[in-house]
């Protein structure tokens, strides 16, 4: 066996570790947090898995277009949408952007106060910078909004959320790729996870837009 391909093996079976471990910690919390009822039951939803209790992030500073400084507070009022990925992916992200893309056709029609957002978040700050970001996150949908931060803000970030990524530069000045998870994570107008999207197994489609559009709606009428 090459040594790369050696090397991407443990990378890949590392990434699978660290996801496992960080999802047996969401299982761990939401036990401990797990409520009886809700004032209103959550509607019928086909693509979004909605955790038992709210999950609040602790604070962070990501770097939007232009200098913009996100933090907590740009998520309160909106349902939104977060997914981490970088622009170089050559397949995942542009497809899984696309879907969301699609989907944020259907709430179009919303006024804007009340639409959900969508939110692509670079964890390859090295080429990725904020304006590249955002630049490439409005070419699948004006309510994709592009951000990325420093290594140690993205790393937190990312940990906030339940998602693992790991960059292998491979040393030489040569191309590289960024493993990352590829769910979808679903917050609500208080700015607290929710709840996540999971791609669907081959040979379906990994994300279906009509059935996210239709939960995410459901979910702005809900509360």
């Amino acid at each position: 066996m090459r040594r790369s391909h050696v090397r991407g093996a443990v990378r890949h079976a590392t990434l699978y570790i660290l996801a496992a471990a960080l999802a047996a910690g969401f299982g761990l919390w939401a036990a401990e947090n797990r409520v009886t009822s809700r004032a209103t039951p959550p509607p019928p939803l086909r693509a979004v898995d909605l955790f038992p209790a709210a999950r609040a992030l602790p604070a962070f500073q990501l770097q939007g277009a232009g200098g913009t400084k996100i933090t907590p507070a740009a998520l309160k009022g909106h349902w939104t949408l977060v997914y981490l990925g970088y622009t170089h992916c050559p397949d995942v992200c542009p497809t899984t952007l696309q879907a969301l893309g699609v989907a944020s056709k259907s709430w179009a029609a919303l006024p804007a106060a009340q639409r959900p957002r969508i939110w692509f978040v670079s964890v390859d700050p090295g080429r990725d910078t904020p304006d590249h970001t955002a630049q490439y996150a409005g070419y699948f949908g004006k309510d994709i909004t592009g951000a990325t931060a420093d290594d140690k803000t993205l790393a937190a970030f990312a940990r906030a959320l339940g998602m693992v990524y790991f960059v292998d530069k491979g040393g030489n000045g040569k191309p590289y790729s960024v493993d990352h998870s590829d769910t979808v994570s679903v917050l609500d107008k208080e700015g607290e996870m929710v709840g996540v999207i999971q791609p669907a197994q081959p040979p379906a489609q990994p994300f279906d837009p009509a059935a996210i559009g239709t939960d995410m709606q459901a979910l702005t009428k809900w509360r």
